[in-house]
């Protein structure tokens, strides 16, 4: 019997790498998922179609704007109207774009905050009213290292992390009678179909072989040499969403190979 019987999860961005991950492992602990994100709709289909197949519950797909409050109301209303609840929620969609300041562009600002932290106050605001009379919810926010540190060239992308981690802690301290937890993940380079489609860029702009890219680029700020996997951040989420995680609340938990310890 999994140990999310009975429970629905909404996981946003979880078309591919961590959330998609995080929607798996979920429904292999035995909670209807509600995905959401971007892609070719056949391939969402395959993905969704595979978590029935494979784990015996239900999923289905939403494609609310992570840009739109009114979208993300409506990405935990459909949770609530298809399943009854919505348990645990996991936010984790996210976009990044790499510029100098006074080069970036502010629409490119504007979208990373949206999506990357502002999307995240939404949709607790609309999930935990719900979680407060049932007694109980498991709410995890994927953040990043870069909550906790700063890389330069990623302004909208650190002031969206850091964010999130002060989001979460707040968030933790209004909730803490109400049995429903609140805690981020911060995982340092995950190994992702994104990053290694741009791996073959990087080594044309650098002028460097693949392993150089890897270790001396992508890898440089982790002491491990290893990228952390999608697997290994849903299995920490998984946890966070267990009984025997009922007193972790308001945590940045690290999984970065090192990286923010230095």
């Amino acid at each position: 019997m999994g140990i999310l019987n009975g429970k629905t999860a909404v996981v946003t961005g979880s078309t591919s790498g961590i959330g998609l991950a995080c929607a798996r492992t979920f429904a292999g602990a035995g909670a209807n998922v509600v995905i959401n994100g971007m892609g070719a709709p056949g391939d969402i289909e395959k993905e969704r179609a595979a978590i029935e197949r494979d784990f015996t519950v239900r999923a289905i797909y939403s494609p609310a704007d992570m840009t739109k409050p009114s979208e993300i109301a409506e990405l935990i209303a459909l949770g609530e109207e298809t399943f009854g609840s919505v348990d645990i929620l996991v936010n984790n969609a996210g976009i990044q774009h790499v510029s100098p300041i006074e080069e970036f562009p502010a629409e490119k600002w504007d979208a990373i905050i949206a999506i990357n932290l502002s999307a995240s106050f939404h949709a607790i605001r609309a999930a935990v009213p719900g979680m407060k009379t049932r007694g109980w919810g498991r709410i995890v926010n994927t953040a990043s290292a870069h909550s906790v540190i700063a890389s330069p060239f990623k302004s909208a992308y650190v002031a969206a992390k850091h964010g999130i981690a002060g989001l979460t802690k707040t968030v933790a301290l209004e909730l803490a009678r109400s049995k429903i937890t609140c805690n981020c993940i911060s995982p340092g380079y995950v190994w992702t179909p994104l990053v290694e489609k741009q791996i073959p860029n990087t080594m044309a702009a650098r002028r460097m072989r693949r392993d150089e890219v890897i270790n001396d680029v992508l890898l440089a700020a982790q002491p491990t040499k290893e990228f952390v996997t999608v697997e290994q951040v849903a299995s920490l989420a998984l946890f966070l969403c267990s009984d025997d995680a009922a007193q972790i609340t308001g945590a940045n938990l690290s999984m970065d190979g090192g990286w923010t310890v230095a």
